[in-house]
């Protein structure tokens, strides 16, 4: 018995796998426990591995194929033809088996551990904006209940405060209130700033050397990006926004 290719369902705690052989006959199903993925594989010959890209999915894809296995990620949308009626666990195992066995299948390539670490730095900058927001959205709200308004956008905020100061009719209590929210806005400008500055340090318009080395080697440098992990739209829609950002401060 010879298995040529293996669906991994992966989860949170339990692992679903299905492998045919070549045959395309089901020959493996079981489930395995998180902690005990590695070692299952390990004893596995060589062979041909599908997962649906996900969450994690990086991670098992780099896991396995140090373990000298060859693994593919595929995404959701091509998977869900394949999953039979009662979606369950080991229905989806199959569906990937069956999906990467196309001749057609597009596969999403593997990220390195550092690619991904680059894209923590859109994705953290991206939550932080929203926690801004809020925090800029809540000072406003409990502010207007006094009477106290101000200007759209988040530059007429430091007026706000400033009103609220000087504004005879706001509470000593509610101008405290409003302090614990200005100290955690001005926190997060801050952090903002560091990581806005390690993005625009990384953008070819403020590194002439690098931008110089890329046309060298006949590349664009518009489609410089932070490593090879970072999307040139989601990397050049940061850069774009914080570029108008910067002109409109000026």
């Amino acid at each position: 018995m010879t298995i040529i290719r293996i669906g991994l369902d992966t989860s949170k705690h339990v692992f679903q796998i299905h492998g045919v052989d070549e045959n395309e006959q089901p020959v493996l199903r079981r489930q395995v426990r998180r902690s005990g993925v590695a070692k299952f594989f390990a004893k596995l010959p060589a062979t041909q591995i599908g997962i649906e890209a996900c969450g994690a999915s990086h991670h098992w894809a780099r896991l396995l194929r140090g373990l000298g296995h060859e693994v593919m990620l595929i995404p959701p949308q091509y998977i869900k033809p394949y999953v039979k009626r009662g979606k369950n666990d080991a229905i989806d195992a199959e569906a990937i088996c069956e999906a990467m066995s196309r001749p057609g299948m597009r596969f999403v390539a593997v990220k390195s551990a550092e690619s991904q670490a680059a894209l923590t730095i859109l994705g953290v900058r991206d939550l932080l904006v929203k926690q801004r927001t809020m925090l800029i959205n809540a000072i406003r709200g409990h502010a207007a209940e006094f009477g106290v308004t101000a200007p759209k956008g988040p530059q007429q905020i430091c007026e706000l405060l400033r009103r609220l100061v000087v504004e005879g009719s706001v509470p000593a209590l509610a101008r405290e209130m409003i302090g614990v929210l200005a100290g955690q806005l001005e926190a997060l400008n801050t952090k903002l700033r560091e990581i806005e500055a390690r993005l625009m340090a990384c953008h070819p318009r403020h590194r002439p050397d690098r931008r110089r080395q890329l046309c060298s080697q006949g590349a664009r440098s518009e489609g410089f990006s932070l490593g090879p992990a970072l999307c040139r739209v989601a990397w050049h829609h940061a850069a774009r926004a914080l570029d108008r950002r910067q002109t409109a401060a000026r």
